[in-house]
């Protein structure tokens, strides 16, 4: 039975653990071609490609890719999105246009086709009553994905998903109040004691759950974290440094793949 969209939005979770139970190929395309039929882009150039993976050998692999994230191996169906310029550009040179979209505006105009695809994706199979969680890892892992897809110039992973059956019923995550992100006319920025309030209950029940997690304990004793502030940005989670490394692999990515400072052939 399909769902609604507001039962769905207010009861996403990001699922971790799958069943071993297929897909069936008849589901995915129907997701995928609803989902493509209703998803925005830009100037209608549709410059977003899915690649599907489901044999287990190439979902070892990457697994090995995606910093070894356990749901890829259990998961049946791993689909990559990638801003993919190239099928445009192609049929540029076949009509006799100029070239264009080999530039950073064609890359983010080719990642945001591609964001908006995957997130109707996602709904359609959690319509479905399937779970589906978004790897972050792709960003940092761009250019082996690269290879490992055997991608042509100026296509790009953007995200993955893993989908699958549930076998995990976790709570849902708490979100930051809606106005902390929602903005009248201009950006207003919050005063220290609205940052606080804004803050307050995300402080208190991450902080719950991270410490309930095995090892985590001994892991704020040993770099002195004192909240949640200081975990995101400690060496267990999200360090500065990492960051640095992967926004130059970042840049490689788009350098090789021919979308900035290279010249580029279709």
């Amino acid at each position: 039975m399909m769902l609604e969209i507001s039962k769905i939005l207010t009861g996403h979770r990001s699922i971790r653990k799958f069943k071993a139970d297929d897909i069936p190929a008849q589901t995915v395309e129907a997701v995928c071609s609803e989902a493509f039929a209703g998803a925005s882009s830009s100037g209608n150039l549709n410059t977003a490609s899915i690649i599907a993976t489901r044999e287990p050998s190439r979902r070892r692999d990457l697994y090995q890719m995606h910093e070894q994230q356990k749901m890829i191996l259990e998961s049946p169906l791993i689909l990559t999105f990638c801003a993919d310029l190239f099928r445009t550009r192609k049929w540029l040179a076949r009509r006799a246009a100029r070239d264009n979209f080999n530039n950073l505006e064609g890359f983010f105009s080719g990642a945001l086709d591609a964001m908006i695809l995957a997130q109707n994706v996602c709904l359609g199979f959690e319509a479905r009553g399937l779970g589906i969680c978004y790897l972050g890892t792709t960003f940092a892992s761009m250019a082996p994905l690269a290879r490992f897809f055997d991608l042509p110039e100026t296509c790009l992973p953007i995200t993955t998903v893993a989908i699958g059956v549930p076998d995990e019923n976790p709570s849902k995550r708490d979100r930051l109040p809606l106005k902390a992100i929602f903005h009248e006319e201009v950006y207003r920025v919050p005063s220290t004691p609205e940052l606080d309030e804004i803050y307050a209950d995300r402080e208190i029940k991450a902080w719950e759950r991270y410490i309930s997690m095995p090892g985590n304990k001994a892991r704020f004793e040993e770099g002195g974290i004192m909240n949640v502030a200081q975990w995101y940005t400690s060496k267990y989670k999200y360090p500065p440094e990492q960051y640095e490394a992967a926004s130059l692999a970042f840049r490689h990515a788009l350098v090789e793949q021919c979308f900035m400072a290279r010249k580029n052939k279709v």
